[in-house]
This record gives C-alpha cells, structure tokens and sequence, in this order.
C-alpha cells in the first residue's frame, strides 16, 4: 500500500479498514511502510505548536467529550477572552519554544463581534513582532467572519469534524456535522488553510475513523490533529479508555496513507495514551503540541525537543513539504 500511496495512487475503503485491523505483530512493518510515504513530503522534519487557551469554559454546546462544553462538570478554569497583554505573551512563548504557529483558541459556538474585534486587531501585531503564522480556533464562523480572518492575516482555522457524520449526533446535538463542514468550507473559500481532525476514543467504529480521514482527504484539509480522547473527570465521557498504544499507532498510520502530503499532528491525549510509545508516533506523524493542551497538562517542551533528537528527527520553523 506504501507503494501505491508513493506512486499517486489513493487507498480505497477497504484497504484503510485492513490496515486498522492489521495484527500486532506487524506493527513495525506497518510503521516503516508508512514512514517511507512521511519521508517523501516532509523529511525527517518536526513542526511545533503553541496553544493558547484564550476564552475558557462558558461553551454553550453540548460536545460531550469537552471540559468546557455546557453539560461538563469538570474543574477547569473559567473566563472570557483574555487581554492583549496576555495573548502577547502566548507568543512570546510560543517562540521560545521554537512553535512555527500560534493557535489562539476560545470555547464557543462562535466568536461574538467583541471577540472578533479582538482577535482581528491582534494577529497583524503578533506576525510583526514574532513572525509566527497564526492558526485561530473559533467555533462556527460565517463567510463574512472568514473573510475578516484573512484579512487580518490568519493564516490558518482549525475547526475539528471530531468523528464521522454517522457518529457525530452521538456526541453532540447542538450543532451538527454540517455546520462544521459549512465553517471549513468558508475557511477555504475565503482562502485561508483548513485545520480540522478528529478525537479517538469516544465509542466511534472503526469505519467512522476511517470515514473522519477519507472526508477530511475530500475536503482538502491542509492540517490534521489527531487527538486521543482524554476522559476527564466530569464530562459525560469520563470513564476508563479501551484504547491502547498499538491502536493509536494504527489510526496515526491510516491519516498519514489516507492523506500522504497533508500536515498530520498528534495532538490531545498523547501522553496518556501512546506513553512510552510516543516517539513511534512520529514515523507517521511530522507535528506536535509543544506544552499544554486546552485544560489538561502535556510532557514538558525538554521531553519532546529530546524525543524528536533522540530519533535523529529535526525541529524545523518554516516547515514545508519535501520533495525529497
């Protein structure tokens, strides 16, 4: 399948659900096939994020998976959009921990038009003053607040699908999987790169993960986070996880056939649950997080910049595709 994926040709179906259903014992055969497609487009590079929790709980969704959302009990902190000193900050950190993009994200249906006002004047002063690129997560954006992120000069929205369309009404009913493809569609109209991926883990089939991937392929999503669902404490998903390390490895493995030259990113809930098996992830994936996630802690920047080092991988700050 490698060999296909190298030559042009693209997985159908049924290949991407083999490969999740791959023995344990093949593995590492699996990830050294996957490895030689990484290769091809970006090297041996590692891009970095840096994100910003800037608006915290006070979501009036129902995600179920969310600390922030509506139905969620969990202890987290709680405000609205942080000032302009402290958004300032974030990128100052974000640089000191060699992150190419600064993701400024808020918890919301979708941005007010103070937030907007906020966010649109700050993003020319952040790339002026520390040449990041600038991702920003809002929730659902119209055509209209697309067009005012590029404008500013956003470089990216991450808007997450999270799951299949055959499973989204499971894990949330306030809005629904349209919606979310509407806010992408705007993003990419307006000209600016899609970031969107899923969350694994929360009771979906494996034909769900493989659907997440094949959409997001369609779509033309430019990044892709994969995030492993963490269960925290309080939200409707909490509860033990029936994921395991070598299954995690899988999924990361199908994103990478399924979408080849695409930006994949192990994102949420790595720690937990790749642990000691972290580095592996990298044969497939080419970014990370660098620091904490929204309300949950991550490893330190030190153990991710020696995990990348000690697999003779390099931080890069204008990672770009390879054509190596």
């Amino acid at each position: 399948m490698a060999d296909d994926v190298l030559a042009g040709e693209t997985l159908t179906r049924e290949q991407a659900l083999g490969v999740l259903e791959c023995p344990d014992d093949e593995l590492l055969d699996l990830l050294s096939a996957v490895y030689r497609v990484r290769r091809r487009w970006f090297g041996n590079q590692v891009q970095l994020y840096f994100l910003m929790n800037a608006k915290s709980g006070l979501c009036p969704e129902d995600c179920t998976y969310c600390s922030q959302s509506k139905v969620s009990e969990a202890e987290i902190p709680r405000y609205n959009l942080l000032s302009r000193d402290k958004l300032m900050e974030g990128a100052r950190m974000a640089t000191e921990r060699k992150a190419r993009t600064y993701c400024i994200v808020i918890s919301a249906r979708g941005p007010n038009e103070r937030e907007m006002a906020a966010v649109t004047s700050i993003v020319p002063q952040i790339k002026d003053k520390y040449n990041l690129k600038i991702c920003a997560c809002l929730g659902l954006l119209t055509p209209d607040q697309a067009q005012q992120l590029k404008d500013c000069g956003v470089d990216r929205v991450n808007h997450n699908l999270n799951t299949s369309d055959a499973h989204y009404s499971q894990i949330c009913t306030t809005h629904t999987f349209t919606d979310r493809l509407d806010t992408l569609r705007a993003v990419r109209d307006a000209g600016m790169e899609m970031c969107s991926g899923g969350i694994i883990g929360m009771g979906e089939r494996r034909e769900d993960v493989v659907d997440l991937a094949i959409t997001l392929r369609d779509l033309g999503v430019q990044s892709i986070p994969v995030n492993f669902l963490n269960p925290i404490d309080g939200t409707p998903l909490a509860g033990p996880s029936d994921l395991n390390p070598r299954y995690c490895l899988k999924v990361l493995a199908i994103f990478r056939l399924l979408n080849p030259d695409r930006e994949i990113r192990i994102a949420g809930g790595r720690e937990l649950h790749l642990g000691s098996m972290q580095a592996l992830a990298l044969y497939a994936a080419n970014s990370i997080f660098v620091g904490d996630y929204l309300t949950t802690k991550g490893q330190t920047p030190e153990a991710d910049y020696q995990m990348i080092r000690d697999l003779g991988f390099e931080v890069v700050r204008n990672a770009e595709p390879s054509q190596c």
